[in-house]
């Protein structure tokens, strides 16, 4: 699967900023979604995951509360929804899939077998 992300740019310290993944494969619903980023100077770090059917999702701590991952398996695509931004949050977004027969979701880069282009987002303070 081919996996594009898109919707970064440059926003206010809390405003809100959605991201979407958009998928090349008609069986997408077969693929757990991660978002991570990674920071200049950084390692890339884990942010969101939900499961193939969007029932299960899980959050880094620092993102817990202000960003929400979803997904449309019918336009397969996957989002990112943003809000109360922190400068922190400043990064390149990046999503990925893993083809998976289960309702697990993953939390680690290494889960993934295919990634997308990133995205940048840049908050100012």
């Amino acid at each position: 699967v081919q996996l594009q992300a898109s919707g970064g740019g440059l926003v206010q310290a809390g405003m809100s900023l959605m991201l979407s993944c958009a998928a090349s494969d008609p069986t997408f619903s077969n693929y757990a979604v991660g978002w991570f980023r990674q920071a200049p100077g950084k390692e890339r770090e884990f942010v969101a995951t939900i499961s193939r059917a969007g029932t299960r999702k899980y959050y880094a701590d620092s993102v817990k509360g202000r960003f929400t991952v979803s997904r449309d398996n019918a336009k397969n695509m996957g989002y990112l929804q943003m809000h109360s931004m922190k400068p922190e949050d400043t990064a390149v977004y990046s999503c990925a899939a893993r083809a998976t027969v289960t309702g697990a979701t993953y939390d680690r880069d290494d889960d993934y077998n295919y990634w997308g282009q990133g995205t940048l987002v840049t908050v100012s303070s």
